[in-house]
């Protein structure tokens, strides 16, 4: 899928939040012909134009489709995939939603998996 990204983005919309309870997601748009969805995923509508996909089984967010913003298009949570990293991150759009606390994560303490308890 990575050679047929046409971009990948940090999306910090307030729809993205509240849709993955996630303070951002990570979108990668594909044409529609360049991927393959195997199973049946549900859909809902988020806003006019818009549809959410998850999956069926387990709930996970995986698609967004909007034919006015991209016709043809489907953008596809790229978090989901078995190695997100190998597609690099372009950019990060929609930041005037962005959580204040997030302008800063890298002045945080970081642990390589959790913290010790005190």
């Amino acid at each position: 899928m990575s050679e047929n990204t046409i971009h990948h983005t940090l999306c910090h919309c307030t729809d993205c939040r509240r849709a993955s309870g996630a303070p951002a997601v990570a979108w990668a748009l594909v044409k529609r012909e360049d991927i393959r969805i195997e199973g049946q995923p549900k859909s809902y509508a988020s806003s006019p134009g818009t549809e959410r996909l998850f999956c069926s089984d387990c709930g996970t967010s995986l698609f967004f489709v909007n034919e006015q913003i991209f016709p043809g298009m489907i953008d596809v949570q790229s978090a989901t995939l078995d190695n997100p990293a190998a597609i690099p991150l372009q950019a990060q759009i929609q930041t005037d939603d962005r959580i204040g606390w997030m302008e800063n994560l890298h002045s945080l303490p970081s642990f390589g998996r959790y913290p010790p308890m005190e």
